[in-house]
């Protein structure tokens, strides 16, 4: 974004006018600090305007008066919903290149927002158009219905039905949890980049591959200090962790990663965390549900805590002997190494599971590195979409971006009509949270003169940075994260509904990983890895003996990573199937929660909660599990592809159009079945991951 100059009395706000850029992209290069507030300020008014011409309609309220009114958009000159338009640009900013002035004014400005949202759906009068309209509507199509459906619900699951008091205590609780999990993250963001293991004799970096070194000491350089610098970032802390022989700073490493947020500062989330839980349950029984979990399952594929619960348990007696062999076979390596009395600590893990790979399949990260060469994955991501899909990316360097780091592309479809901007962020940097996720700046919806408005969309990642030695090469697990994240970009490229609010990854939550974890399978497909890796120098292509250790390894740790992930599930859902207010010792009960999916020592000191953003902060409160829902759909989907072959159009086309075009628009089990002709089963998983072989 431009430089905040204060008193040029030429600036205009770009919210308040047509952005006059390609394909009306957001004009990054001429958005000032400034121009947020007074946008968010005016969005709002606009926003209660628009609310007073509804409910004061002296017309009997229908479809298209009441529910159309305030959800469909138009593409007339000069329109366009301010509050939306301002919103998402300042929320992207916030995680991926904020800054103090950035995070001082979310501060300010997201009470505003949440009154002005409790406003509108504590509005009587406009519950009552609304409710009106769900009791006596005329025939409406499938997605009309579901719209109507959406709204009405939305509202009474904010509190429409409530008395005043009611109403007036739900407002208290939501302003609260809403400011809680915005200094969460805020904790979190801070204590993530305050850390760095400053390293200035070249013997401490023994082990460590030559790409850490470089990036290290770039790093450094970047931070005007002698000798090398590593940080918790992934690129950063994974490598330095696998590679790294001295066990002290591994040690110091880990513990700096996983007591974020527990010391005695102004970071400090222990406190928020259990005041978040506890506003959630309150807000949950304030509305006539049990728990939290019950009222957000409630808008889930799963329904209800005990089909999550019943997920998760098959998960754990299915890999849960598997796990402790592999755990135990990675002790053993270690006891050969340093000898019988050798007690594996949990910063051991990732150097030792390594090393066991090593010997298995004499197959290494860096062994691949050089054949990973950013561009080419690009390439190679883009070639798999337009050999499934047909459609083809093209970089516009005149559409504006928010940092150098950031690319933007084109998107095209097979019959070269323009479908939708596809902006790529990589590198992690200062203003930028951790992590990887995909957003839209612009969602997709079909106006009323029947113009079809396409979607910008952008994955954000962490991926390795270039040095100034070599360009960015990485890692076949940051592979399989772009294909993860592309994969949430085509569920937003390929939307084709009438209205924004069901349209792309606006689906329920224990689906919308589906279209994303389905990618990640081609990360380990031959046929896909010779499109696109050969050496950045030598131009060779990836050996085939290469690719057969990567299939050959690839359910190495499955088990345990399957059980990683079942334990934050259990955590999650410990906290929101609670009844009863919550305060515990949080490390304590952490520890109890996800006890029988642990296979790894736990240590007294570190804490997953206070850092689990997932949960607090982001979308994924009583849904963590989503993300183990969604791989037996992911496995269950992939197994029609390996059935007709990996590419096949047809294929490909059918899973577009039932899934990936469709949104919201029905329910996603419907939808799947529409693909897939049945309900998944959770058979093609244990299969894929080796656990049953047959």
């Amino acid at each position: 974004m431009s430089e905040n100059i204060v008193g040029n009395k030429e600036h205009k706000n770009p919210f308040f006018e047509p952005y006059n850029t390609p394909h009306d992209t957001v004009p990054f290069d001429r958005i000032r600090l400034e121009d947020f507030e007074e946008a968010f300020i005016e969005g709002i008014r606009r926003d209660n305007e628009q609310i007073e011409k509804t409910i004061n309609n002296p017309e009997k309220p229908t479809f298209d008066n009441t529910i159309i009114n305030k959800d469909e958009k138009d593409t007339r000159e000069g329109y366009y919903d301010l509050l939306s338009r301002v919103s998402t640009v300042f929320f992207n900013m916030l995680s991926a290149e904020t800054n103090d002035a950035l995070d001082a004014l979310a501060q300010k400005i997201q009470p505003i927002l949440t009154q002005h949202a409790n406003d509108v759906r504590l509005n009587r009068q406009l519950f009552e158009r609304i409710q009106t309209v769900h009791r006596h509507h005329l025939r409406l199509t499938p997605e009309e219905k579901r719209l109507l459906d959406d709204c009405y619900d939305g509202f009474v699951r904010s509190g429409a039905l409530l008395n005043d008091e009611g109403k007036e205590r739900l407002r208290q609780l939501t302003e609260e949890a809403s400011m809680l999990s915005l200094q969460f993250s805020q904790n979190l963001l801070k204590e993530n980049k305050a850390f760095t293991l400053h390293i200035t004799e070249e013997t401490d970096l023994d082990g460590l591959p030559e790409t850490a070194r470089e990036a290290a000491a770039r790093e450094a350089r970047e931070q005007e200090k002698a000798g090398w610098l590593f940080t918790l970032d992934h690129p950063s802390f994974g490598p330095f962790m696998t590679y790294s022989t001295h066990r002290e700073l591994r040690r110091k490493m880990y513990m700096a990663k996983n007591t974020e947020c527990t010391h005695d500062n102004s970071e400090n989330n222990i406190e928020i965390c259990k005041r978040i839980v506890n506003l959630r349950r309150e807000i949950a029984q304030l509305l006539g549900y049990k728990t939290y979990a019950d009222y957000v399952l409630k808008r889930r594929m799963a329904t209800n805590k005990r089909n999550v619960y019943r997920l998760l348990d098959q998960l754990i007696d299915a890999y849960r002997p598997t796990a402790l062999k592999e755990v135990a076979d990675i002790e053993k390596m270690a006891r050969k190494t340093e000898g019988q009395s050798f007690v594996m600590q949990p910063w051991d893990f990732s150097y030792y599971s390594h090393k066991l790979q090593l010997k298995r399949f004499n197959l290494d990260s860096e062994m691949l590195r050089p054949y990973f060469e950013l561009s080419r994955v690009i390439d190679g991501v883009f070639g798999l979409a337009n050999r499934l899909y047909g459609i083809t990316f093209k970089e516009n360097t005149d559409i504006p971006v928010y940092h150098p780091d950031v690319k933007a592309y084109e998107v095209f479809d097979e019959d070269g009509s323009y479908l939708a901007v596809f902006y790529a962020d990589f590198h992690p940097r200062k203003g930028k949270q951790g992590g990887a996720w995909m957003t839209e700046y612009q969602g997709q919806w079909i106006d009323r003169k029947g113009v079809n408005v396409r979607p910008h969309v952008s994955v954000v990642m962490n991926l390795t940075k270039p040095t100034d030695e070599k360009p960015a090469l990485l890692t076949l697990g940051e592979v399989e994260t772009f294909l993860h994240e592309f994969g949430h970009s085509l569920h937003g490229i390929f939307a084709n509904t009438r209205f924004e609010s069901l349209s792309g990854t606006n689906v329920w939550w224990d689906f919308v990983e589906l279209p994303s974890q389905f990618m990640e399978n081609y990360s380990v497909e031959k046929d896909f890895l010779r499109t696109f890796a050969v050496h950045y120098k030598t131009g060779e292509p990836l050996p085939d003996e290469l690719i057969e250790r990567i299939v050959k390894s690839r359910n190495f740790m499955a088990a345990y990573g399957c059980l990683r992930q079942v334990s934050f599930g259990l955590l999650d859902m410990a906290y929101y199937t609670r009844k009863e207010p919550f305060d515990e010792d949080i490390v304590a009960f952490e520890k109890k929660a996800w006890e029988k999916a642990i296979v790894l020592p736990q240590l007294p000191d570190t804490c997953m909660t206070v850092q689990f953003g997932h949960i607090m902060s982001g979308g994924y409160a009583a849904g963590y599990y989503s993300y183990k829902w969604a791989e037996v759909l992911d496995a269950d989907a992939f197994s029609v592809f390996k059935k007709n072959g990996i590419f096949d159009r047809a294929t490909a086309r059918r899973f577009r159009d039932c899934i990936l075009s469709k949104g919201g628009t029905e329910h996603p089990m419907e939808l799947y079945k529409k693909f897939r002709g049945s309900e998944p089963t959770i058979d093609a998983l244990l299969k894929r991951n080796g656990i049953r072989k047959s």
